[in-house]
């Protein structure tokens, strides 16, 4: 057992609480829902990056690759100055939804390189011009620009050219759980010495400014140490401790309050404010500081000139004990050793054959989704009616945003889609995330798939909040699988069981199969409608909204969907039954569902409809009108490969322990003669192996002689979301004499469906890529060698469906991977990131990757892309599997 998993445990037996610090503080809480008091939902405008400065938040806190403890009373993170900007450094600046050609997107270079599972060692790196930032360029530029041209970035704007930018990297080492030792290292790239203002500041959020709660806690100037100087922490509601720094800092303390004279022309409560450390700094406001050196937001200014090429150190130490040597010897000893056990722990859990650019994809990309948890703070009946010491919310707000949603109350460290862009948890991404997560903390990762199924996140009828902008939205129903999904990766790793776990999320999920059923199945013919369910753009309507006509479109996904959720839940409760035969019965009534499901695809309440386009021989979403006329909605896309998700095999080696379950399976094979055409049977002497798919074998090769199309679906790196045939022929929808055209696009979105955020005409996706690999393994697992397609289509290379799979992770894995030019494809034509030694290695997860080229594209930091950590991890596994044969 190595160190960190030697840690893991500590923290799994509630010994030691390794995890009470973590990089829990968010890169934004400006412009969010939770800060949006606004009349009618207008969160960028009426929190907007330039009030961020100024004003407290209510909610919860940012900074610029900072931590805080679990419940974000205390928090540290760096500020920057480089003596040309208009405003300090203190958090990641981005243009808001309205700004982007494509919706929110941020403007600035970090990266997180590095992190243990427990957050005993974590690197971060972010890249400071030394020119002014170009704040307003980028938001005029971009303005400029419509949504078929590209996007204008920071290094467009000539800010590093020359390379004169500095790499601040922060680390952090634990020396033990609450204390924290800090590293942050300025390296000068450019060709002259150039001078930074280097600033970590320690704050409080402020719990007191609400009428709620107001004690108010004392940041102060504590006693000198050896080689530096101290601030002491005092919270009423923790122990004290002491931020150490290095050398003779000038130290600044303000107080974390709204600067109301700035923002609304109106009185502060008091002198001094949360911009006044950038005020004194910046505009050399010398009274905008407290000269007796308390308050609640506190600096050390570090003011550093660093020669060409050169780096400059800088230590901090954040300890429950007041250390009187806090930077001796032990300092650098315990930060060499924490890098060595988190080297030790990724080379133990990594494969044996993995070779370097492959090790280095894989930590990195760890590394993203635990940099990426966050203290999430929400409580909706709070917001709605607001603060005792605030102004009364407007009275619309109670019948606005997820106002159905009072029940929200969360206060806990969530894993985020992405800490900028997407700054709260999403219920499809956390369930992603969820796997790889499973490979280095399955605790973690079974603790967020329950933390959603809890009380204060899941709604009373059983629907999942699927994202704080909209809770009320529809994600897919992936919950169960990720839940499955977790539990097997455990048990293929460690040998444990936990069916406690199984056992606790399962009764959660049938509260929400049943909402689904009840909900999203309008008409009850077993057909679902779940609206926009995380395709945005993928249909050539908004399937949200409501229809020009009228009409209900009867989802292929949705229902194909809810045929996976069947099999899962289905699965979950066989195994289950190994121990408790009271969840056969349970088993049973999935099964069922299930043969219901399949039936009315093929014949959607028994008017002879189909999903199933006989002619086309692909799945499409089908418009049914009020005239009670219906037609298909011809469009390839992502629609038409989900139902391959909904496939699952069984042995009689468990069927054989389970006389009910067989019983009642028999029963639906010999009386429901049209479910014979979604179970497969085969026998062997000592096995009757059984299989269950909404796509059979015929439809099987029709829909993966499509999708292994490169003209259609199949790019060098992945399963496009929309076929490419779209671009020479798109389709048309005539409804009420207005023409509603879906084409296909490699890149962003050219249509402002869903805030032109929505992105899914084309690009490449991994969390839709990562199940159709899985999917392919299962019908394999089931086939074997029987079924073979050509693959790529008309190339005269025929694989099976595992080969085929891991065709599929190696064009996947090939995005981040450089090639024989030594460039990597994610990073496109971006040619600082292609061959600049200090920018290569530096990877970004981006949200989608262009359906052509490879490039990324979306939010740069986007946690389900982390998926390409597991498959490196499998494809390792079927590298070492064909060895052995």
């Amino acid at each position: 057992m190595t160190a960190e998993q030697a840690r893991l445990v500590e923290v799994q037996e509630r010994r030691v609480p390794w995890k009470l610090w973590g990089p829990y503080l968010s890169e934004r809480a400006w412009g969010t829902v939770r800060e949006d008091y606004s009349p009618y939902g207008t969160a960028w405008e009426y929190f907007p990056h330039d009030h961020a400065r100024s004003r407290a938040y209510r909610w919860s806190e940012d900074g610029l690759g900072g931590i805080c403890d679990r419940r974000q009373l205390v928090c540290f993170a760096m500020a920057l100055w480089n003596g040309q900007d208009p405003i300090l450094k203190e958090r990641l600046f981005g243009l808001t939804g309205k700004e982007g050609q494509h919706g929110e997107d941020v403007k600035e270079y970090c990266f997180y390189l590095d992190s243990t599972p427990t957050h005993s060692y974590m690197k971060y790196l972010y890249k400071y011009p030394q020119r002014a930032f170009p704040y307003t360029r980028l938001i005029e530029e971009n303005g400029r620009r419509n949504r078929s041209q590209p996007e204008y970035e920071l290094l467009d704007t000539g800010a590093f050219d020359g390379d004169r930018y500095f790499d601040v990297f922060v680390e952090y080492a634990k020396a033990a759980p609450e204390d924290i030792l800090i590293r942050i290292t300025v390296s000068n790239r450019g060709p002259q010495p150039a001078s930074l203002d280097l600033v970590p500041q320690i704050w409080f959020r402020n719990t007191w400014s609400w009428g709620l709660d107001v004690r108010k806690p004392r940041l102060e100037a504590g006693a000198a140490v050896p080689a530096g100087c101290s601030i002491r922490v005092s919270h009423y509601d923790m122990a004290d401790r002491w931020l150490c720094c290095q050398g003779r800092p000038e130290l600044l303390f303000t107080e974390n309050e709204t600067n109301f004279v700035r923002l609304f022309g109106a009185a502060n409560h008091g002198p001094y404010v949360k911009d006044g450390i950038n005020d004194y700094i910046v505009a050399a406001k010398s009274n905008a500081v407290n000269p007796e050196l308390f308050g609640t937001k506190a600096a050390a200014r570090y003011g550093l000139h660093v020669g060409a090429g050169q780096s400059v150190e800088v230590n901090l130490r954040l300890s429950l004990n007041f250390d009187s040597e806090p930077f001796g010897v032990s300092f650098d000893k315990v930060l060499r050793e924490r890098r060595r056990e988190a080297d030790e722990f990724y080379e133990t859990s990594a494969p044996k054959n993995l070779d370097a650019d492959e090790r280095l994809i894989q930590r990195q990309a760890f590394a993203e989704l635990l940099w990426s948890k966050q203290f999430y703070n929400y409580n909706v009946r709070r917001w709605l009616r607001g603060d005792p010491a605030g102004a009364e919310p407007p009275r619309e707000r109670l019948c606005g945003r997820n106002s159905g949603w009072t029940h929200v109350n969360n206060a806990d460290v969530v894993s985020m889609p992405d800490k900028w862009e997407y700054p709260w948890y999403a219920a499809w991404d956390l369930a992603f995330h969820c796997i790889p997560l499973a490979l280095i903390d399955p605790e973690f990762a079974k603790e967020q798939l329950l933390l959603l199924l809890r009380e204060w996140y899941m709604h009373p009828n059983g629907q999942l909040p699927a994202y704080e902008w909209n809770f009320s939205d529809v994600n897919p129903p992936v919950h169960a699988w990720a839940v499955w999904r977790v539990y097997k990766i455990e048990e293929k790793d460690s040998g444990r069981r936990d069916r406690g776990f199984l056992e606790r999320a399962f009764h959660k999920l049938l509260l929400n199969f049943t909402w689904w059923v009840n909900r999203k199945d309008s008409e009850g013919n077993n057909i679902f409608q779940g609206g926009f369910l995380g395709l945005d753009n993928v249909g050539v309507l908004d399937r949200s909204g409501i229809l020009p006509n009228g009409g209900v479109i009867e989802q292929s996904d949705a229902t194909s969907w809810m045929g996976m959720y069947c099999l899962n839940m289905m699965t979950i409760a066989l195994e289950l039954s190994k121990e408790n035969p009271a969840y056969e019965d349970v088993a049973s009534k999935f099964l069922e569902h299930f043969v219901y499901i399949s039936r009315a695809m093929n014949n959607i309440a028994g008017q002879g409809i189909e999903l199933w386009d006989r002619k086309d021989r692909w799945y499409y979403d089908v418009l049914h009108r009020p005239d009670g006329t219906s037609s298909p909605m011809r469009v390839r896309s992502l629609v038409g490969l989900i139902p391959l998700f909904a496939v699952e095999t069984l042995d009689s080696e468990l069927i054989d322990t389970l006389p009910g379950f067989k019983r009642r399976m028999q029963y639906f094979i010999d009386n429901l003669p049209e479910f014979g055409d979604h179970v497969e049977t085969v026998t062997t002497p000592t096995n009757i192996r059984r299989f269950f798919s909404l796509v059979s074998r015929d439809r099987l090769q029709s829909v993966l002689a499509l999708m292994l199309d490169e003209s259609e679906f199949l790019s060098p790196y992945g399963i496009r979301s929309l076929s490419r045939y779209h671009r020479d022929h798109p389709f048309i929808l005539r409804l009420d004499h207005n023409e509603h055209t879906i084409d296909y696009q490699p890149a962003e979105s050219q249509t402002g469906l869903f805030g032109g955020n929505s992105n899914w005409r084309g690009p490449v996706w991994f969390p839709i890529n990562f199940l159709i690999i899985e999917a392919l393994q299962k019908f394999h697992y089931f086939f074997g060698g029987d079924v073979q397609v050509e693959c790529p289509a008309g190339s005269g290379v025929r694989m099976d469906l595992w080969q085929v799979s891991l065709e599929l992770q190696r064009r996947l894995t090939r995005l981040f991977r450089r090639d024989e030019r030594g460039r990597r494809p994610v990073f496109g034509t971006m040619e600082k990131f292609q061959s600049d030694p200090h920018w290569r290695d530096c990877l970004l997860f981006f949200e989608y990757f262009h359906g052509q080229d490879g490039r990324g594209l979306g939010a740069s930091h986007q946690g389900w892309t982390a998926l390409v950590a597991k498959l490196i991890q499998q494809s390792y596994m079927a590298r070492d599997r064909e060895m052995q044969a």
